[in-house]
């Protein structure tokens, strides 16, 4: 148990932290995560190198997942705006700390969208079903959260310039 916290426990932070921006409560949600692996850790398949990994994020972006539900407001909406070919700024010059900030001051409902589908990587459909919602709201949060976050990007990239 300890040789399993010492391994993961930056990468759940990091992982609670990318859902929940209050340090505290992502602290909270770790505890209760490490809680949840060591109580079901039998039930664990292996399945290949990084089955683990997958297996821990899972449990913690779902503790994440309800605490956001239980404790913050989100709506979700299935308008998606027409579609313009939006040019994204280069991340590059964005340190990830940075761009850590910026997605956690993103709309709860963004947030999560924008976590399971780039992070996680799973398509609008899981989304949908892993949160309740249509696959429209799906897709819909997503381009929101992407165009609210590339306008965060623009305005630190140019600030950097002044």
């Amino acid at each position: 148990m300890h040789r399993l916290y010492d391994r993961f426990s930056g990468y759940i932070m990091a992982t609670a932290l990318r859902y929940i921006p209050d340090y505290e409560a992502a602290k909270d949600v770790v505890q209760d995560s490490f809680v949840s692996i060591l109580t079901s850790i039998h039930r664990f398949e292996y399945r290949g190198e990084g089955s683990l990994r997958a297996w821990i994020t899972r449990i913690v972006s779902n503790q994440s997942i309800n605490w956001v539900k239980k404790h913050e407001l989100y709506t979700f909406t299935d308008e998606i705006p027409q579609l313009v070919d939006e040019e994204l700024p280069d991340i590059e010059g964005v340190p990830p700390d940075v761009l850590n900030g910026m997605i956690s001051h993103l709309p709860a409902g963004y947030r999560l969208v924008l976590n399971l589908y780039v992070f996680e990587q799973l398509s609008h459909k899981e989304i949908a079903l892993r949160l309740g919602i249509k696959e429209s709201s799906s897709a819909s949060q997503f381009y929101h959260a992407k165009r609210l976050l590339a306008e965060m990007i623009t305005k630190y990239l140019n600030s950097r310039k002044i």
